[in-house]
């Protein structure tokens, strides 16, 4: 557990005061409750997580349950208004900003999108229902995302169109070395 809130605390650039950081915090005491032994200890601390959990929504504006599923360097950026749903998964090194919301469709069909690796999420984003995003994805603010989305693509408009990036993270062109030895 303290490894991951020390890399939760670098993620949000060592700031102690970001409110991202506080939900991540009390994020990553719930999921440390579920080890613990014997049970009526842990009983107790799922009183005092469900507490944290109530206060840091009220605070924060960002309601993230400790059974979502999600990668290092996860950031929240520009809290208030942020839902994520308990059945989303999220890879490493996402991004989601103020105003997101990521969970169902339907509420017959209780399973939630399932992220990859190096997502941004823009403000006002919605992300919903049964469907996988890719790796190196920016999701547009105020986009609605009812599809899924290949790698290395972008997301915009309501409903999204998907757009594959132009420079792919993975594949960015490197500068041309120059080899010339030059001297004073």
């Amino acid at each position: 557990m303290f490894d991951n809130i020390r890399a939760d605390l670098r993620a949000h650039s060592g700031d102690w005061a970001a409110q991202g950081f506080w939900v991540l915090l009390v994020y990553r005491f719930g999921r440390w409750r579920y080890g613990v032994r014997p049970a009526v200890l842990r009983k107790f601390f799922s009183i005092v997580y469900k507490f944290l959990f109530k206060c840091v929504q009220i605070i924060t504006g960002v309601e993230l349950p400790c059974e979502v599923v999600i990668g290092r360097n996860f950031v929240i950026d520009h809290f208030g208004g942020i839902v994520i749903s308990g059945y989303a998964r999220f890879g490493d090194d996402c991004r989601v900003r103020n105003g997101v919301v990521i969970g169902l469709k339907n509420i017959n069909e209780p399973i939630a999108p399932v992220l990859g690796n190096n997502v941004d999420i823009g403000a006002g984003a919605k992300v919903l229902g049964n469907i996988r995003i890719g790796n190196n994805v920016v999701i547009g603010a105020n986009a609605v995302v009812l599809t899924d989305v290949p790698d290395d693509s972008i997301a915009v408009g309501v409903p999204a169109t998907i757009k594959k990036r132009q420079c792919p993270v993975k594949e960015r062109a490197q500068e041309p070395v120059d080899e010339r030895v030059t001297g004073p």
